[in-house]
C-alpha cells in the first residue's frame, strides 16, 4: 500500500490543495512463495473521501481504518483538503471547491495514478459537511460518480428546523449566498435530486447512514425518502451512536462493504501477511 501525500496546484482554487491518496499497488509474493501469484490491478477502482468541517486530509486516516480496507480490497482513496468551505463553488473569491472535486481533482489523479475511468468504477463520500459534499457533487457531477455516500450529512440548505445552524446566519450566508435563493439552486440536495430525476439522470447509487442519537438523522431520514420517491437505488442505515468518529469508522466498512468491490488478492503488503 502506498500513502502519498500531494501538494498539488488547483485552477480552480487558484492556489496549493494539500491531498492524501491510498494507492495500493505494492503487494508482492511471500518470501517462501515465490511461485505464489498477486494479480495485479491495471486500473483501481476509486473513493473520493470528504472530510467534515474543522477537520483536513489527515482527517480519514486518523479517525478511521480506512487505510487497511482499501488495502485489503484493492481500492484507491483520493482524500483532498476542504477546508470549512462546505465544497460548493464561491466565483467572488474564485474558490471553485464544487468544480475542484467533480472535475479537476478526478481528472488530475487519474494522470497521476492508475484509475480507473469508468462511472461504476467512480465513488464519492464523506461525512456532517463532507456528507453534504458528497451527495452535492455526486449529484451534480452524476456522470461521473457511479456511487455516491454520505454519513451524517449536513445539508444546511435544506435545513428546515435549525439544527444546523451552529455557526450562525452569517456563516451561511457567507458559504451560500442567500439562503432562500439557495434552496432553488445547486446548492439544494432536494433540488438536485429533482432536477436529476426530471432529467433521467437518477441511475446513481446511494448509501446513507447517520447516528441514533445524532441530531442530523431526521435530515438523513428525509434525503433517503426523496431519493427513494425520485427513482435512486437508495440503501440507508442507522445505529448505536452520535456525530463522531466512533460510528464514522464503523459505518466507513458498510460503505466499503457496499461498493461494488474485488476481493483481496492475497500478497505481502505493510502490516498484512496475506493468506499462506
Amino acid at each position: 500500500m502506498a500513502y502519498i501525500q500531494i501538494n498539488m496546484m488547483s485552477e480552480s482554487l487558484l492556489r496549493t490543495v494539500n491531498i492524501n491518496a491510498i494507492i495500493p499497488t505494492d503487494k508482492i509474493a511471500m518470501p517462501d512463495q515465490k511461485d505464489q501469484k498477486v494479480n495485479k490491478v491495471k486500473s483501481f477502482k476509486t473513493l473520493y473521501l470528504l472530510h467534515g468541517i474543522f477537520g483536513s486530509q489527515v482527517d480519514w486516516i486518523n479517525g478511521t481504518n480506512i487505510q487497511r480496507w482499501a488495502e485489503e480490497k484493492n481500492l484507491a482513496v483520493i482524500m483532498p483538503a476542504g477546508e470549512n468551505r462546505f465544497y460548493v463553488d464561491h466565483p467572488a473569491t474564485h474558490e471553485y471547491y464544487g468544480r475542484f472535486i467533480g472535475e479537476e481533482l478526478v481528472k488530475a489523479t487519474r494522470e497521476l495514478f492508475p484509475l480507473s475511468e469508468k462511472k461504476e468504477d467512480t465513488f464519492i463520500c464523506g461525512l456532517s459537511m463532507g456528507g453534504y459534499g458528497a451527495l452535492r457533487n455526486g449529484l451534480k457531477y452524476s456522470d461521473t460518480f457511479g456511487y455516491v455516500a454520505a454519513l451524517s450529512a449536513a445539508s444546511m440548505v435544506d435545513d428546515t428546523d435549525g439544527t444546523l445552524s451552529f455557526m450562525g446566519d452569517g456563516f451561511l450566508e457567507a458559504i451560500f449566498g442567500d439562503m432562500k435563493a439557495a434552496k432553488d439552486s445547486d446548492f439544494s440536495i432536494d433540488w438536485l435530486i429533482r432536477h436529476n430525476t426530471q432529467n433521467k439522470r437518477n441511475d446513481q447509487k446511494m448509501y446513507l447512514a447517520c447516528g441514533e442519537s445524532d441530531g442530523l438523522l431526521s435530515h438523513s431520514r428525509r434525503i433517503c425518502s426523496l431519493l427513494k420517491e425520485n427513482g435512486y437505488d437508495t440503501t440507508f442505515e442507522t445505529g448505536a451512536g452520535a456525530h463522531e468518529w466512533d460510528f464514522w469508522n464503523r459505518y466507513i466498512k458498510h460503505v466499503i462493504d457496499w461498493l461494488p468491490l474485488d476481493e483481496s488478492n492475497g500478497g505481502l503488503n505493510s502490516g498484512n501477511i496475506g493468506d499462506r
